[in-house]
């Protein structure tokens, strides 16, 4: 059994290989908001668990992964109800980041990312709305992807935001990142001609601070290499904040369709900064969805078209390195307002995004994001691949 000296784990529970492929050998974990028959998930809130009930059978992704030689290990911790970026719980704790204990994980796949950065599994599974694999990837420095929206399954997921939910994945080097997206992926079909044009939105680039900064332009060299164009662009008229707005009104009216109810009639108790949230969206008018998801769509052609059969995006994943632990809520939610303006460049669009991990001087990791158009995803990998880790 995995011994488990992070936290990392809501519950430690073996599953065997129910076939032979590309991944004998390996183990992974998934965050407690999969379906795994028998187990009830808590998605990261007692109240949750109190009112659930174990499931039937497992999630469609798990069974997939264990018929390809894959050994379950468990599921991992997440932030209530996905709700948040930071990785640290109220009721559950936060789990450990192996790269820096005295910062936080990130979340809300906060256990996934913390089990492999830890070296408990080889991958991890997670799910990402608004950043929830690729933030926790990001501050433990792994490698993590949020696939296009809509390309893998989300069939046994609890949801949060169903335009934006996407199931993803974290390992510690890009080859197995790649060799899980040739299953997941399996319908795409192979693709490994490179991209050609690299394009530096300028608003991204001005939200990272300047050591970080200066760390990632140095790596975006090896990038740069093998492609003919690097370019630095503005892609939009008025700013990220404009569209990280757009992100949260839609995301925030959905997950209140989704869990208004539950939570009104149960009553739930949350943790700080996560009970604010769930306030917050219950106050939104659906009128706003339509308009906003109007918008939403034009953001979508505009980068699809600046992108193109060719065109990668270049962006931070995060403003910095990983935020010390136990901040006031008032400094995190100023800072996660930050990291969305980042985050919901592939959530309005769909697109995928991969994240690199980049180590700084002082020994904290950092993340590089590379975005792709639409389905791309198989083709962003074996890009990717080609640079394995490139801090």
């Amino acid at each position: 059994m995995v011994k488990d000296e992070w936290n990392a784990f809501m519950r430690v529970m073996k599953i065997p290989p129910k076939g032979s492929g590309i991944l004998n050998g390996l183990t992974f974990a998934v965050k407690d908001v999969f379906e795994v028959e028998n187990h009830t998930n808590t998605a990261g809130n007692p109240d949750w668990l109190r009112t659930h009930r174990a499931a039937g059978k497992t999630a469609p992704i798990i069974d997939t992964l264990l018929k390809q030689g894959a050994t379950f290990q468990g599921v991992t911790h997440t932030d209530e109800l996905m709700y948040s970026l930071n990785g640290e719980n109220f009721h559950y704790g936060t789990p450990v980041n192996p790269k820096a204990n005295n910062r936080i994980p990130g979340g809300s796949s906060s256990g996934s990312a913390v089990c492999v950065a830890a070296g408990l599994t080889d991958f991890a599974i997670g799910t990402d709305t608004g950043g929830s694999v690729r933030i926790p990837s990001t501050y433990c420095g792994v490698f993590g992807i949020r696939p296009t929206h809509g390309i893998v399954s989300v069939e046994g997921v609890i949801p949060l935001a169903k335009s934006f939910d996407t199931v993803g994945w974290m390992t510690r080097d890009a080859e197995l990142l790649l060799r899980i997206g040739k299953i997941l992926f399996a319908q795409i079909g192979e693709d490994e001609q490179s991209f050609r044009h690299l394009y530096f939105p300028k608003e991204a680039w001005e939200l990272v601070d300047s050591e970080a900064k200066m760390t990632l332009l140095k790596a975006t060299d090896k990038l740069a290499e093998r492609t003919e164009t690097k370019q630095l662009v503005k892609i939009t008229s008025q700013g990220l904040s404009d569209w990280a707005e757009i992100f949260r009104i839609i995301q925030g009216i959905e997950i209140w369709q989704e869990h208004g109810e539950w939570i009104q009639k149960e009553n739930p108790v949350f943790g700080p900064g996560i009970a604010e949230r769930f306030r917050w969206a219950a106050s939104l008018n659906r009128k706003e969805l339509k308009p906003k998801n109007k918008l939403k769509m034009k953001i979508r052609e505009h980068l699809s078209e600046l992108l193109g059969d060719d065109g990668v995006l270049v962006i931070p994943t995060a403003p910095g390195e990983a935020p010390l632990r136990n901040l006031p809520v008032e400094s995190m939610e100023q800072y996660r307002s930050k990291v969305m303006k980042l985050t919901c460049i592939a959530g309005l669009t769909g697109f995928p995004q991969v994240t690199i991990p980049v180590m700084k001087e002082n020994g904290l990791p950092v993340g590089l994001s590379v975005i792709a158009n639409a389905g791309q995803d198989l083709r962003l990998l074996n890009f990717v691949n080609q640079f394995r880790q490139i801090g």
